[in-house]
């Protein structure tokens, strides 16, 4: 496994894999559900390249950029042990030479939504950086949880309307035994808010099982805000919602996404589940 840390190095790395390249995106202190990434793409793509790069232009001027976890020595030995050909890890000056881009993708309406609300701004940075590397590493096919869905329906709808050539590919959340999803961000849970927490996956576990038994929207949203509600105090609810899967507004039937947002104390965390609504008679 190589690492790279500047364009002309990861451009000479890059020339020299032949076959599909997979690329996966992270900003570091990886876990499991970067593992489950780096398997996947290691499945389907001949070469795995990873970048890892904590991009501030996704950060609000109120949130964790600065305490952000940065592990380079843990993180690359999880891209070694996964198989990864290649790691750019590059300073932010490598990255946003001349300082922050005055050029930045807008997400349109769907990124101003969900996350985009209580986040101003978020998927523009998102949407910039993951532009740019897409350009940097030339991938065939381009790998990202599910756990961060509305991030992962507009990557795809940017490839989509800005002919990037590259397959995108979900990969399904990765949970702890409890049925935490998980994140980079649990690390910041104190033991009381860990419990909280598991108000947001009882909640979409509720509304799935709801889906199950032929419960229509509006059954199946009322079941998951019950179980939040009747979980561990501590979890304050930002959004609750049942869309399409292409996050897209008007009646939902077939299948469909429950995404959650919560704050637990001085953290916010996110979660979404896959249900299936039966078709109204």
């Amino acid at each position: 496994m190589e690492l790279v840390t500047t364009r002309e190095e990861l451009a000479r790395a890059r020339a020299e894999l032949t076959g599909t390249v997979g690329v996966v995106m992270t900003m570091g202190a990886l876990h499991e559900g970067h593992e489950a990434l780096l398997r996947v793409a290691r499945e389907q793509a001949d070469h795995v390249l990873v970048t890892i790069f904590v991009n501030p232009l996704q950060f609000g001027p109120n949130e964790d950029f600065d305490r952000y976890p940065r592990t380079l020595a843990a993180d690359l030995e999880v891209c070694r042990r996964a198989g990864a050909d290649v790691v750019f890890a590059p300073s932010r000056e490598e990255i946003y030479p001349g300082g922050e881009p005055r050029v930045r993708v807008n997400p349109g309406g769907l990124g101003e939504d969900l996350e985009g609300q209580s986040r101003p701004g978020f998927f523009h940075g998102v949407l910039t950086v993951v532009l740019k590397l897409f350009q940097l590493t030339r991938p065939d096919l381009a790998f990202f949880g599910e756990k961060d869905y509305q991030q992962l329906t507009l990557i795809r709808r940017m490839a989509r309307d800005l002919d990037v050539p590259v397959r995108v590919v979900g990969v399904p959340t990765v949970r702890e035994p409890d049925g935490l999803a998980l994140s980079s961000r649990n690390r910041y849970l104190s033991e009381p808010e860990r419990a909280a927490a598991l108000s947001l996956s009882a909640a979409l576990r509720a509304g799935a099982d709801a889906a199950e038994q032929g419960g229509d929207a509006g059954v199946v949203l009322s079941a998951a805000h019950h179980a939040f509600g009747a979980g561990t105090p501590g979890a304050q609810l930002d959004y609750l919602v049942l869309t399409d899967p292409e996050l897209e507004p008007g009646p939902v039937e077939g299948p469909a996404r429950l995404l959650i947002a919560a704050r637990v104390g001085a953290t916010r965390l996110i979660d979404n589940m896959p249900v299936h609504l039966a078709p109204r008679s």
